[in-house]
């Protein structure tokens, strides 16, 4: 069973910094993208960032300019640096790969658990 945990969320003042990361266990055939989503109190949860597999990253634009993701394919890890971070950047974080488990199965999405992160002078 293939589990994400989620790390580096607190709370830091309103233009601080944090560096979340999410690390991997079990087994994965292969990685295709590796993101980020936050879940703000009363919101559906928003995609943040994600990376692909062929190196290309993008960004929501309300993050774009602040944050930076960062993936090793090979150690199954994937990073999430934020800069300038803003009261409204107050959400659980969560980390998510699409994946195929085993040879020859569909894409599937795995989520981590969430960590929180808020964002209060």
């Amino acid at each position: 069973q293939v589990q994400l945990v989620e790390s580096g969320g607190g709370l830091v003042q309103p233009g601080g910094s944090l560096r979340l990361s999410c690390a991997a266990s079990g087994r994965i055939f292969s990685i295709n993208t590796m993101g980020w989503y936050r879940q703000a109190p009363g919101k559906q949860r928003e995609w943040v960032a994600s990376t692909t597999s062929e190196g290309r990253s993008d960004y929501a634009d309300s993050v774009k300019g602040r944050f930076t993701i960062s993936g090793d394919f090979s150690k199954n890890m994937v990073y999430l640096q934020m800069n300038s971070l803003k009261p409204e950047d107050t959400a659980v974080y969560f980390c998510n790969r699409v994946a195929r488990l085993r040879a020859g199965s569909s894409w599937t999405y795995v989520w981590g658990q969430g960590t929180q992160v808020t964002v209060a002078s």
